[in-house]
């Protein structure tokens, strides 16, 4: 029991890694400028209905099996937390291109927004090692989840420290920033999880809030908001939705 759990740990690991990847992969698409951007929208919509579905078909119900009726309180504060840092410390904080130029370099916005980010980030890892110590599939279904939004949060951070007229490479060393947060939240579950056996049970609901936050709150707006220009960004969605279920179908055969 114990050498298994020790394998998912190194899986997840592993798999922060690559999704910490993505980061800068996004950031480095930004400083290029040579990336067409409704590319970054496509990816916003798929991992938006992935999301959606991966939280409510996978991992509120397997949450609801470990923890009982408690999962939905901690499902509630992983929704509000992010919220909080997201949205109240750093009120300006979107997916996608930062435009705001002179908010961005005059009221330090930019430093709230990463910090939000960064916290966003290590919640990322915290998911894909609570669903990893749950089992394989329910993890490997979150690491998905994880993984198409890491390149639009990569994306984003880069936009915002270029547009507080930071130079490029340090754009880039904030997307190896936030990325580094995603391995730390794998980390910190890891550690809990050797301290208190249940850590598990509660951590895994908590990243269910999460996700449905990233998904309903992060990425749905911005869908709508980019549908006024390219209206099948709307539909992606629902390829996303149909992701999971394969990937879903997939893995139980």
């Amino acid at each position: 029991m114990v050498h298994d759990e020790t394998t998912r740990i190194g899986l997840a690991a592993g798999l922060g890694l690559v999704a910490a990847a993505g980061n800068l992969l996004g950031g480095y698409f930004v400083v290029r400028r040579d990336w067409p951007r409704q590319y970054l929208n496509y990816f916003v919509a798929l991992g938006a209905g992935y999301m959606l579905a991966v939280a409510f078909t996978d991992v509120i119900p397997e949450s609801v099996r470990l923890a009982g009726n408690t999962a939905y309180l901690f499902v509630l504060i992983g929704y509000f937390l992010v919220h909080l840092f997201e949205h109240t410390l750093a009120p300006h904080f979107h997916f996608g291109e930062e435009t705001h130029l002179e908010e961005m370099r005059f009221h330090h916005a930019h430093n709230t927004i990463f910090f939000g980010l960064a916290i966003h980030t290590f919640f990322d890892g915290v998911s894909i090692a609570a669903a990893f110590l749950v089992n394989f599939k329910v993890g490997f279904l979150v690491f998905i989840a994880i993984l198409l939004h890491k390149m639009p949060e990569g994306f984003t951070v880069a936009s915002i420290m270029l547009a507080s007229g930071r130079s490029a490479h340090k754009a880039l060393l904030a997307t190896l920033a936030i990325g580094a947060a995603t391995l730390a939240g794998v980390i910190g579950v890891a550690l809990l999880q050797e301290k208190v056996s249940s850590a598990v049970a509660y951590a895994l609901p908590f990243s269910a809030g999460v996700t449905l936050y990233v998904a309903a709150s992060d990425l749905i707006p911005e869908v709508n908001h980019e549908e006024e220009r390219n209206p099948t960004v709307s539909i992606v969605v629902f390829v996303g939705v149909a992701l999971f279920y394969l990937l879903h179908r997939l893995i139980e055969g």
